[in-house]
């Protein structure tokens, strides 16, 4: 693959550098915030040698690369260099608040992820090395490398603060200091005894593998930290600006942030056991069915602080990471089965590459790559998945390390109290990997997929006025990228009416969560983007309902969207319709609707 070519392909598509207010990635994304989402070309994107696939979710334009993020992410960021764009980031849509909540607490949980499954690994490498006899408990190597395991889980308010700090934009070594004193030794031993600050009695808590208190504790500071340096005279902020957050935050802390914390971590945990302990293996099943789809929407980050916390307070969890492995492995032997069945080269290669990386805990590819791509491999994986998972719940499977399941990680399963917990691991890895493989090789089917020859005549396209309205040159709408022609050729609408209607017999292709704009294909193989009003995306969906969904034929006048034009109006919204042609089929022509 070509890097600095796909690299060119992707930050064009985002809007070009200018466009760019920051770019993160995380083990499969390339996650970019943007000055201006309506310049995101998602379509395009997904077109994109290299790319599985394109989203805007969670205030972010996400694109799906796969194992080679790390590799896009340096060829973008040697051809941007440095983006001085952050503080026009404000123009991101609109997020509800609890997408802004749930972007907090991911924003927090998932850089910890690294630190927490390297340790975790190690740890539980150790347990097995010692339970097969090839080292003793009592050996210093052992007890060493123990060591190593547990610092990340026993220092864990230290990596919250520095996470939480990152996340609010606060001082991090301050944010650091204030949770370092949670865990200084001469506290817990005072706190063991029992003490008093203020006259009040300071509840005696273990704050080291806590995570709660310590995001209230520096939520306090970075609320803190604005205000007191707003009024602080500039000659001495530097120590009084800490001084007096440090002074208040702590003491706050104790007596009053750091219960609330810890009785949310229990209550978290507490949760998740009664529903553990009330279904059984249906809730595992369950959840291992429906993974896919949660991957796929990103909805399986919010698991994240979960299982952080339930790790931390219990050295354990027995439902997300378990029906993770009936998920992880049932991804890779699917694609396997699609790797055997299918006669096309092209998809036979992508299903070999995302089977290894899922066989790894990889998944991304594997879903976006194949089993989204087809609705067979997408059962497969589902069936396969919920029949494990209730396997794995039944024999009672659970994971002593936040890390995604598969053949390197299996040494997560280690259970030094149950030696038959790693076993039945492995057994659920292999009903996995068979179950999954077996019914690809049953349900798939290749797509047919209907070809134009070069030679043959394919009738003139001709589209309609997709809503009531003048029609306008596209060259008189109020934003460079489309007067411009940069999306293609095409017309503006100055509409009459708040309904959006098919163009012509067309398959939709995307629709967007925000509803302010659809892309459909023609039956020659064009592509039409139909996008209303200018910056709507900012309206984040109000006033706009979208009626029909992906990959669903359309007839020409069928209902597409349907949009409150004179709220969009009154929130002085520019409301013309513009459709371009934004990538051409084979026919010979395609006729616009006349100007008016």
């Amino acid at each position: 693959m070509d890097y600095g070519a796909s690299a060119n392909e992707i930050i064009k598509n985002v809007g070009n550098k200018g466009n760019i207010a920051k770019l993160i990635h995380c083990s499969t994304r390339l996650r970019f915030t943007l000055v201006n989402y309506d310049k995101a070309n998602l379509d395009a994107l997904k077109k994109v040698d290299g790319v599985l696939g394109a989203v805007i979710a969670s205030g972010q334009c996400q694109v799906i690369v796969g194992n080679a993020v790390v590799e896009m992410f340096d060829a973008i960021n040697a051809k941007i260099g440095i983006i001085n764009n952050v503080k026009k980031a404000g123009d991101a849509p609109k997020q509800k608040w609890y997408e802004i909540f749930l972007d907090f607490l991911i924003g927090i949980f998932q850089p910890l992820v690294p630190a927490i499954a390297g340790a975790g690994v190690l740890k539980s490498l150790m347990i097995l090395f010692s339970s097969l006899g090839w080292i003793s408990e009592t050996n210093s190597t052992y007890q060493i490398f123990t060591f190593i395991g547990s610092a990340p889980l026993y220092f864990l308010p230290l990596l919250v603060a520095i996470t939480t700090a990152q996340k609010l934009n606060v001082n991090v070594l301050v944010s650091v200091s204030i949770a370092s004193v949670l865990v200084y030794p001469d506290l817990i031993t005072l706190l063991t005894k029992g003490t008093k600050l203020f006259g009040l009695s300071v509840t005696n808590i273990t704050y080291s593998s806590q995570v709660f208190p310590t995001i209230l504790a520096i939520l306090l500071y970075a609320f803190l930290e604005k205000y007191v340096t707003k009024y602080c005279p500039k000659p001495v902020r530097i120590f009084l600006v800490p001084l007096i957050c440090m002074a208040i935050t702590v003491p706050a802390t104790l007596l009053l942030l750091g219960p609330i914390g810890y009785i949310i971590g229990t209550w978290i945990t507490a949760s998740i056991l009664f529903l553990f302990n009330h279904l059984g293996w249906v809730a595992t099943g369950l959840l291992a069915g429906i993974l896919p789809l949660m991957v796929a929407t990103g909805m399986h980050k919010a698991l994240i602080p979960y299982g952080v916390a339930t790790m931390t307070a219990t050295g354990r969890e027995l439902l997300y990471l378990p029906a993770s492995l009936a998920h992880n492995l049932s991804e890779a032997g699917t694609c396997f089965g699609v790797a055997v069945r299918t006669k096309n080269e092209k998809m036979r290669a992508i299903a070999i590459s995302a089977a290894i990386s899922a066989l790894f805990g990889i998944t991304e590819p594997a879903l976006y790559g194949v089993a989204l791509q087809h609705k067979r491999a997408l059962g497969s994986v589902m069936i396969s998945s919920a029949i494990t998972g209730s396997i794995v719940g039944i024999l009672g499977i659970k994971a002593f390390a936040l890390v995604g399941p598969g053949i390197a990680s299996m040494t997560m399963y280690v259970d030094k109290s149950n030696a038959k917990n790693f076993l039945f691991a492995w057994l659920c890895l292999v009903i996995a990997l068979v179950l999954s493989f077996v019914l690809t090789l049953i349900f798939w089917k290749d797509d047919v997929v209907e070809s134009v020859e070069n030679n043959s005549t394919v009738d003139d396209v001709k589209l309609e006025v997709p809503i009531n309205g003048t029609v306008v040159p596209l060259t008189e709408v109020n934003d460079s990228t489309f007067s411009s022609g940069v999306l293609g050729e095409g017309i503006a609408i100055k509409p009459k009416d708040g309904t959006l209607f098919a163009p012509a017999k067309a398959e939709v292709i995307m629709t967007y969560e925000t509803g302010h704009a659809i892309g459909l294909k023609t039956q020659d193989g064009s592509e039409i983007l139909i996008h209303i009003g200018l910056d709507t995306v900012k309206l984040n969906g109000k006033y706009f309902n979208v009626k029909v969904k992906e990959h669903q034929m359309v007839e020409p006048g069928e209902t597409l969207i349907e949009f409150d034009l004179d709220k969009i109006v009154a929130e002085n919204f520019d409301p013309t319709v513009m459709m371009v042609i934004t990538n051409k089929g084979v026919a010979n022509n395609i006729e616009l609707p006349a100007l008016a």
